[in-house]
């Protein structure tokens, strides 16, 4: 199960680093490949401390990952994947509004109707396109803050709240 953690962990710090959608005239990647890449060039090896806002209060909803284009879910959780031990994986409260990450959101995150509890409580893995006409927003950020590692994070709430009020995250 751990394994499984870690790989998702890192599958969604990438996701983070890489979803870019193309548009109308826009040079596709393929285009670019001439451009050397830097020895130096730094790559995520550790998943990302993510702290952000939202418009409304979606503490208690189900979030769910989004193509870049929003036409469809690209990654959803297992109704077993909600809870860690016997508490369920809710963001962490923080000063001015912040939430902590406890799942493993994306800039692409959209909510479900469902809470936790409901979905937690789904006794088969349901559908992604089912679950698509069950978002209640689709553009729910109004901050999304990488924090650095989430490995190196100590627990300190306080620190870490301090750290987003003084500018030391990377925020969008």
């Amino acid at each position: 199960m751990k394994y499984f953690r870690i790989l998702a962990i890192g599958i969604l710090a990438s996701g983070i680093f890489s979803c870019s959608c193309i548009r109308k005239g826009e040079k596709t990647q393929a285009a670019e490949v001439k451009e050397e890449v830097k020895a130096e060039t730094p790559v995520p090896a550790e998943p990302p401390l993510i702290i952000y806002k939202t418009k409304a209060d979606y503490t208690k909803n189900v979030p769910v990952l989004l193509s870049c284009d929003k036409t469809h879910i690209i990654s959803f959780p297992h109704p077993r994947d909600l809870k860690s031990g016997d508490k369920f994986r809710y963001p962490t409260l923080l000063e001015n509004g912040y939430l902590l990450d406890n799942k493993g959101i994306t800039k692409d995150v959209a909510f479900l109707e469902y809470t936790y509890e409901e979905y937690a409580s789904f006794e088969s893995i349901p559908d992604a396109e089912a679950l698509f006409w069950k978002i209640i927003d689709k553009d729910p950020l109004t901050a999304f803050c990488n924090c650095g590692s989430r490995l190196k994070f100590d627990g300190n709430l306080e620190a870490l709240s301090a750290k987003i009020n003084n500018g030391e995250c990377e925020c969008k």
